[in-house]
């Protein structure tokens, strides 16, 4: 699945804008559970007959981008005193504070003649009265969904300062079948479920799939053979190569964030100990030499500690050691169990999976293990994902069954760290093992 999208101008209209510090309207996303922004996102106005119709088609979806972060609200368009047509050559300010609006999108679509597509968009601030942003994209007619993710990403970084997240995609384990034969295959999709395709074919289990930072390649643990190895997957050219060779069974894989090593664990003679590889040099280097399981590796932002998870101390708990092996210290020292955990983009966080009274939860902590608190807790929930701009958690969620085996269904959800209820994010079928892409490229 290829993700050249051949976008060739994003540039800015107009000269008179105002700097990200220097806007006057802006939300905290620190701010935990809040009344959401309202907005008010026209349809983007046709300029030819070629792009009719696809007008509202871009603000729909990035109308759903930013409404499903919870911090904005778009108000209803039949609420609208001015005409979205009006409003995109020049805003009648008092009429959109007049239906409580304290920000404006407006924006037009056209056909090139070499038949690609020019979308133009203008962010407002209604009580400033003034414009904030505005940009231009040329691109091929059916990347138009793109266009609408980096339209809301612009959007989001200029009312809260914070990067967007919304142009990327989401990798994760599609399950299929009976409870005791469960298929399980790599899909992709865009973070809001679109475009979904299947990266294997299901013929051998798979799991814990993860994004290179830098390149468009996923790790992921394979039974090939009926022999758990860690594999990497080309998701451009579809090559695909098992890491290797390594005597014993590997697993847990996770990219470095500059893309150019490779941590996972590996079972020899009985024990599993975490381990690193240089992509480009393949030298391995030992990382945990304990009688304990070390497993599930996550580097922090500059690489130079790692978290994992370690029974040494009578029960699974998490422990950050110096990236090459030294000073490992456990803090993870609440009730329960831990596991999967994951370092945030930003440094600030871990995030983890906890056990604890039959139930599971998806919690963060920061890196000595202070201030942790609980996103989610249910049935069963599991493996973290932060989305690239380390404010929004993904994860999956199972269902019980019954006495009859209904039930069980595998689900995955996102949630704000800030605060908030966890929202689903649809796929085809049950779904689990999820794993965040960068930005798109």
């Amino acid at each position: 699945m290829k993700r050249i999208l051949q976008i060739l101008i994003p540039l800015v209209l107009m000269l008179n804008m105002a700097s990200p510090a220097q806007s006057q309207l802006r939300i905290s996303v620190e701010d935990g559970l809040r009344e959401p922004l309202p907005i008010a996102f026209a349809p983007f106005i046709a300029k030819s007959g070629s792009s009719a119709g696809m007008g509202q088609n871009l603000a729909d979806v990035a109308i759903a981008d930013l409404e499903s972060s919870r911090l904005f609200r778009a108000i209803d368009p039949t609420a609208f005193i001015q005409t979205p047509a009006a409003a995109a050559i020049a805003p009648r300010f008092s009429d959109w504070r007049q239906i409580n609006a304290q920000a404006l999108i407006t924006g037009t679509v056209g056909g090139e003649p070499d038949g690609r597509i020019r979308v133009e968009f203008r962010l407002w601030d209604v009580l400033g009265e003034s414009q904030l942003v505005g940009q231009a994209y040329v691109t091929q007619k059916e990347n138009w969904r793109r266009v609408s993710h980096l339209v809301a990403d612009t959007i989001y970084k200029w009312l809260t300062g914070e990067k967007g997240y919304f142009d990327t995609r989401v990798v994760y384990v599609a399950e299929s079948g009976a409870a005791d034969r469960k298929i399980k295959r790599l899909a992709i999709m865009d973070q809001d479920g679109a475009n979904h395709s299947y990266l294997t074919s299901g013929r051998n289990l798979v799991l814990t799939p993860r994004f290179s930072p830098s390149r468009q390649e996923i790790t992921y643990m394979s039974y090939a053979g009926r022999r758990p190895r860690v594999r990497i997957l080309n998701v451009d050219t579809n090559q695909d190569e098992t890491l290797g060779p390594i005597d014993g069974m590997t697993f847990a894989p996770r990219f470095s964030p500059d893309g150019e090593k490779l941590l996972f664990s590996a079972e020899q003679r009985g024990n599993s100990d975490v381990f690193v590889l240089d992509l480009r040099s393949r030298k391995r280097v030992r990382l945990t030499n304990h009688p304990a399981i070390d497993t599930s590796p996550s580097f922090s932002p500059n690489q130079r500690e790692v978290v994992f998870n370690s029974d040494r101390g009578g029960s699974p708990q998490l422990y950050v050691m110096a990236s090459d092996g030294t000073n490992a210290r456990r803090i993870s020292f609440g009730g329960g169990r831990y596991a999967t955990p994951v370092w945030s983009p930003r440094g600030d966080l871990i995030a983890f999976t906890k056990i604890e009274g039959g139930r599971f939860g998806i919690g963060v902590m920061r890196s000595d293990g202070s201030n942790e608190r609980m996103l989610s807790q249910s049935y069963f929930e599991e493996s973290p994902t932060w989305a690239p701009n380390g404010r929004v958690i993904m994860f999956f969620r199972r269902t019980p069954t019954d006495r009859q085996g209904r039930g069980g269904k595998s689900r995955l959800f996102i949630v704000d760290v800030a605060g908030g209820e966890p929202r689903e994010i649809k796929t085809p079928g049950d779904a689990s093992d999820p794993a965040w892409s960068p930005l798109s490229p």
